[in-house]
């Protein structure tokens, strides 16, 4: 009889102490805490057919964006300012549009062949401006073509996965030249690239007016 009692107390304490591990196994397994989502970085990748440049915010509200562009390269450095006017909204064969007008502003102290030149190659124009009349002030018209969009290494937009690009299309000499204006405030980037090979030399000729 006593070693009868003496196993149903080990049997007891067997239990015992597997009911006490599993609670604890348990209570481990739950606290630890969900894993965190992963955030894509973006990064900007060179690609064919775009110039990129650095940006800073200078004022946002709703009537005013602008932003302080610079480009370098070889130690020479082209600066300009870049202003977006508010936006109006218009329907245009079932699709909603935003756009408005803006304006390119020259900067002192800026050399204005390193951006024109980075312009000629990926804009494929046949050569820079000479003499250009220069103005303290360039129009454009703009159009906004997505918000919220992701760039490819291939430099595509797309809104899926989300990204912190603005792709926009600015008219500049009143519609006759066009060239793809793209902003990304989050990475402080920027990048014109390429509409048509035919708007090259117009949208050069232009931008040499300012920078």
């Amino acid at each position: 009889m006593r070693e009868a009692r003496v196993v149903r107390r080990i049997l007891f304490s067997l239990c015992l102490l597997a009911a006490i591990s599993a609670i604890l196994f348990s209570c481990k397994k739950t606290s630890a805490p969900p894993s965190a989502p992963v955030e894509a970085v973006e990064t900007y990748t060179p690609t064919e057919g775009a110039v990129e440049f650095d940006i800073l915010p200078l004022q946002t509200d709703e009537d005013l964006v602008s932003w302080m562009a610079s480009y370098t390269d070889g130690g020479r450095t082209t600066r300009f300012r870049i202003e977006f006017g508010s936006r109006t909204s218009s329907e245009e064969k079932g699709v909603q549009l935003s756009g408005g007008q803006g304006k390119f502003l020259a900067e002192k102290d800026s050399d204005p062949l390193p951006l024109l030149e980075g312009l000629q190659k990926a804009l494929q124009a046949k050569r820079l401006p000479a003499n250009a009349k220069k103005v303290d002030e360039l129009p454009f018209e703009y159009v906004v073509l997505g918000e919220n969009q992701a760039r490819s290494a291939e430099g595509s937009f797309s809104g899926k996965p989300a990204g912190n690009w603005t792709a926009m299309k600015i008219f500049l000499a009143k519609g006759k030249g066009e060239v793809f204006l793209n902003i990304n405030p989050a990475i402080h980037k920027a990048e014109f690239s390429i509409k048509d090979a035919g708007y090259g030399d117009i949208v050069v000729a232009e931008m040499a007016k300012v920078l």
